[in-house]
Parts: structure tokens; sequence; C-alpha cells
């Protein structure tokens, strides 16, 4: 598929110059589609019944967890549905037995959801070490070495910055956490559906993915993978129905894994929604993706980076799919604002869920950044349209 193809599917796109994929990504209509044919033919729960349309409901919801599997180069089992990447997260860091005294290396540049549910544990007594990333949000293996010692149990981190596009050496990082015989995980928010991810090269037990960035499924959707390694070792959090195969009224029997992990009734359409978008992505092809998004991401650093009174954060040389800027004197809120106004382009300003990033990068007291990030459906017409537009506000408001 080519990018027109892209975005005949994306009707939204005609109306915006959408480049904010890096907080969600518009819905083409073959997963519109998918949603819609399970209201339409098989509205039922799934697990729930013997009848055709339960059956039929619980069948289409499976396969995408096999779609999943494949994706990312795992067994079925190992992946667990959940509604979002912080979600996903949260099931590791609450359902995971730390123990007083243990502790967790995190680094500074991580979203929000992959640093407030370890410092929450701190309530537990379990110790959070911040290894600070360089001046390019990059974090040195190195420095993660250096701090692990012997109450150390995980090593969690980001694969590509939310922030500044900054991309980590994962694998790399995944080595050293298995020279150390510790967890490791991988929060994949901002690169799932951008670029390959194979989850045994990357040596992680965990890995979080949202189904509405990267991945263009809808919201609401996400997952979890845990290896088989240690998954019997995660408890479940959302106990109830679909969790048990026997109740007494004292005691009760979980089920297997993973159902046991997804207490409920699921997100059932957007599940099979999410199935859709993986069978769209690989018509697409992933290389194709990533090829895309590197030589678009590469331009738009480029261009913006020539425009008098800006400020870029991160390197050329290590950023993908987004690009974080500030014009001097000038609010990132009140940029985004004019390039709403004057040419409907679509960024998002602020702090990006991400505050000692922002820190991190000299951002912070400029009231964050502005973020434009893209996917395949983005074009080298829209980033010029950017480029211009940024040009014409740096000219008179910019100091």
């Amino acid at each position: 598929m080519k990018t027109d193809d892209v975005r005949a599917d994306i009707p939204f796109l005609k109306e915006v110059i959408y480049l904010d994929a890096a907080s969600t990504t518009p819905t083409p209509k073959p997963v519109v589609d998918a949603m819609c044919n399970y209201f339409y033919r098989f509205n039922s729960n799934t697990g729930r019944g013997a009848y055709r349309t339960a059956v039929k409901a619980t069948s289409e919801f499976e396969k995408t967890r096999g779609k999943l599997a494949k994706f990312i180069n795992c067994s079925e089992d190992e992946v667990i549905f959940t509604k979002n990447t912080t979600e996903a997260i949260n099931m590791v860091a609450n359902g995971f037995n730390f123990k007083k005294g243990d502790s967790i290396i995190v680094p500074n540049i991580e979203h929000h959801s992959n640093l407030i549910p370890w410092l929450n544990l701190k309530k537990k007594g379990i110790n959070v070490k911040i290894v600070k990333a360089d001046q390019y949000g990059v974090v040195d293996p190195a420095d993660l070495a250096e701090a692990i010692d012997e109450t150390v149990r995980l090593l969690t981190i980001t694969h590509v910055s939310n922030s500044i596009g900054a991309i980590q050496p994962v694998e790399e990082i995944g080595k050293i956490a298995e020279e150390n015989d510790l967890l490791y995980m991988v929060d994949a928010a901002q690169s799932a559906g951008h670029m390959a991810i194979d989850v045994k090269k990357i040596n992680a037990h965990f890995v979080a993915c949202p189904g509405h960035k990267g991945l263009l499924g809808p919201v609401g959707t996400g997952f979890l993978y845990c290896s088989q390694q240690v998954i019997s070792d995660l408890q479940p959090q959302n106990l109830g129905g679909g969790t048990v195969v026997q109740v007494t009224e004292d005691d009760f029997k979980l089920s297997k894994i993973p159902a046991r992990f997804e207490g409920g009734t699921q997100n059932i359409a957007g599940v099979i929604g999410l199935g859709a978008a993986i069978d769209y992505l690989n018509k697409i092809g992933i290389e194709k993706i990533e090829k895309h998004g590197k030589k678009l991401t590469k331009m738009m650093f480029s261009e913006i980076e020539n425009i008098k009174n800006i400020i870029v954060y991160g390197s050329p040389e290590n950023i993908y799919d987004m690009v974080g800027f500030n014009i001097s004197g000038v609010n990132p809120h009140d940029v985004a604002k004019i390039l709403d106004e004057q040419q409907r382009i679509c960024v998002r300003s602020g702090f990006h869920c991400a505050i000692p990033a922002i820190k991190q990068i000299g951002a912070y007291d400029l009231g964050g950044t502005v973020r434009a990030s893209i996917h395949y459906y983005n074009t080298d017409e829209e980033i010029k349209i950017l480029v211009e537009t940024l040009e014409e506000i740096s000219k008179f408001l910019g100091d």
C-alpha cells in the first residue's frame, strides 16, 4: 500500500494536517468496518454462551491475540489484553511480588506511565533508582549497568521517548539485564507499529503496547507481553468474571493464563478492530512504514532546525517519528493554537506527560515543547506546510 492509499482510508485527514500520532492515530476504515461488523452481525459477549454469535465473537476476539503474538514473535498465551499501555505497566508494578528492599531502575526520560507506578511502590519500601539520560534524551547502557547492585530486580525503559523521539538501545540494555539476571520491561508505546519489534531479540520479560498509536487501532485497546518465564509469578489484579474456573464460599481457582488477567467484559469490538489494524499494518509492510518514518523525521528535523528563533531537541541521528521544538519567546501552547488556526495543523504542546524528561532537555521553564509526530499517512507536503507556517510565526512572534 502507498501513502495515498492509506490516506484514502482515513477521511479525517481531509480535514486537517494531523501531526499528533504520538498521542493517538486516526483509525483507518477497514479497522472501523471490522468493529462495525461485530456490532451489526455478532454483538455478543465472549466466552459467555454456546450460541453461534457468542462463539463467533469469542473466535474473532481470540484471533487478535494470535495476530499480535505473530507480530511481536511470541506465543499467544504471552499476550494479555489491556485498555492501554498505562494499564499494562501497572499490571506488572502491582501484580509482581516486589518486596521491601528491592530496587527498580528507571531512566528520567520516561512517560509518567512508566515512572509513577514505580515511584508509588516506594510506599511499600521498594527503592527506585533514577538514571539520567544525556542532553539528547538517550540513556547510556553503561550508566544503567553501574546502577545495578544486589537489590535490583527490574530494569524498565521506553523504546522511543514520547517527548522528543529519542531511540534507546533496548537490545543492548536487554543483554545487560540478562547478564545480571534482572527482570526487563520495555515501554513500546512509541515504537510498536512504527518499526519491527521482536521480543526475543530485545530479551524483554515484559513489553507494554497501546493499540491506538502506531498500531493504527482503536482507542481503549492495548496489550502486555509477559514472557512464559515469569508469567506464572504475575498476580492478576482485576478478579471476577472470566478469571476463575471454580469458586466456593471461601476460595476460588484461577483460570488458565492469560484469561486470569482479563477480568470482566473486555473491549470486544476494540480488540477485534485491533486485529484488523494488525492486518492493515502487515498489508502496508512494517519495513516500508519504518523507512517512510525515518525519511520524514529527518526532513522535519532539518527543516525546522533551520528556522530562525527555533530550538530543536534531540539528535537528528537518533530520533524517530517526532520532533520536539520551541520558538524562542513564544509559549508552546500558543504555537500549537496558531498552527491549528492558520493551517489546521494538529500538534501536541506542553509537558507530554513526561515532566522529568522535559526538565532534562531544559524546556520545563519554557512551558514544555511543541511536538510534531508522524505516521505512514503523513506526506512531504504536510511537513513543508508545517515548516512554512512555523517560519511565519517565528518571524512575527519570535525573539
